[in-house]
Order: C-alpha cells, then structure tokens, then sequence
C-alpha cells in the first residue's frame, strides 16, 4: 500500500481488524448502531457517515500491534457527524470484530475501558415506582442500585440512531446510564429493564445489544467458553443445581 493511501486512511475514525471482515457481517454489525444502514457497493452507509469498504493496511496503522490489518474507516458525509458518531462507530466495529480503534492518530483498544457500561434508552423518564422492581433507589434521587450494580438517570444526549423507533413516542428521551459488576451482569440487568419498560438495550457506543454476552470482547466470549467446557461434568450439574435452589438475592441498600 502507497503512502497516499495509509495517509487517507488517517483522516476519519477508523476500526484496524485483525481480519478481513465479511461484508454482510460487516452490514449486520452496523445496523445494531444504525438500523437504517444499507450498502452503497462495497460500501454502507448510515446516518451522516461512510463505512468504506475495508483495506488492508500496514502495522503501522496501528503502531505495530497488530500485524495484519483491515482498516474500515468512518467517513463523514456532508456536515460532521452529531454526537461524534463516526468515532463511536468505529470504536464499536472495532470492539464488536476483535480490533483497535484509531482516531486522530491515537490507537485504543476499546475492550481495555472498563469505567464505562451499557445503557437502556427510553421515550420518557421513568418515575422510582416504575424502576423499584428491580432497582433501589438512593436517597440523591437519580441514582439507584442493584447488587453492586449502580444505576443513573439522566436526560440522553443527542438521538443516537440505534433508537430511532423511540422518537415518535419520545417526550423527554432518557437514558439508565448501569455501572459496575461484571459485563454479562450488566447486559442482563439492561435486557431486563429494557424489557420491563420499552426501552432498547445498547452498549456504551450505543449500539444494540440482544444477549447480556453482546457486552463481551470476541476474546473475553471465547475465554468464557472455554472456562465453561473446561468443567467437568459434576462441576457444571452442581453449578446448575445451585441456580435452581437459590432465590434471587434482593438489591443490596447503601
């Protein structure tokens, strides 16, 4: 690859990948951020932006870390993105397909930024009834709390396209903001409440989530797999049992 092209590749946010990508698997991983995305050729596109089909690219795109490299760079289309899209939109391909993320310059690896968690999107704000459920309110009023999970609620900045369904019912657009404990904790907690209330489930980039394990790197997932076929079978038998016999424990109070 020329220079001209490594430099172009510099000048949107984009996902650096391990592999080349398929291109409907591609499609389909950006519709959970975009609903509405579709192909242009080789291309997708989405709210206010390009996915260009992806290149390979030198090491260097990423500083070395990874040998080989797909780049699939976010491009604006027209005026910049609202609410950074472009950037979360790579930063969510590259997590979602096992890469880095590559913005200005700087590389990340999404998958190492554990402050941050999913959130449930809703068309109104939720009043502390409609959350006691399963959340346990403090005494701040916005914040809540469910086992070593803490919950806030707050105003949702901007109208990410993942909830473009809400819109027509939206009368103050609002999002439980879930952090703390495990990923698949989180993910479940944000199913449930998604479903409790009709709201929609994303993770931190604001893209869709459908299982609680969507909030897990290919590598953590592949990880946990293998920890599960690891055991043995009396050890799996009494892990099932003990989930049948325990309750559900209650959300612990401050």
């Amino acid at each position: 690859m020329g220079w001209m092209a490594k430099r172009r590749l510099r000048t949107g946010p984009t996902a650096a990948l391990p592999a080349k990508p398929d291109l409907d698997e591609l499609l389909r991983v950006v519709r959970l951020a975009d609903p509405a995305a579709r192909r242009d050729g080789d291309d997708i596109v989405a709210t206010d932006v390009r996915v260009c089909a992806p290149v390979e690219a030198e090491g260097e795109l990423t500083g070395g870390e990874l040998e080989k490299v797909w780049a699939v760079r976010v491009a604006a289309e027209g005026p910049l993105p609202l609410d950074f899209f472009d950037r979360f939109l790579a930063e969510g391909l590259a997590f979602r397909l096992g890469g880095l993320a590559v913005c200005r310059g700087e590389v990340s690896d999404p998958a190492d930024d554990e402050e941050s968690g999913p959130a449930v999107i809703l068309p109104v704000r939720p009043t502390p009834e409609e959350l006691a459920p399963l959340l346990e309110q403090e005494e701040e009023g916005i914040a809540f709390t469910a086992g070593d999970i803490r919950a806030v609620v707050v105003p949702q900045k901007g109208r990410p396209p993942a909830v473009q369904e809400l819109l027509p019912f939206a009368t103050e657009l609002t999002a439980i903001e879930l952090r703390g404990g495990e990923p698949v904790k989180l993910g479940a907690l944000a199913l449930e409440l998604s479903e409790a209330l009709n709201g929609i489930a994303v993770d931190r980039w604001r893209f869709r989530i459908d299982t609680a394990e969507d909030l897990l790197s290919p590598a953590s997932a592949e990880e946990a797999e293998e920890a599960e076929e690891s055991k043995g079978p009396e050890e799996s038998k009494g892990a099932e049992e003990a989930e049948e016999v325990v309750p559900p424990a209650e959300p612990a109070s401050e």
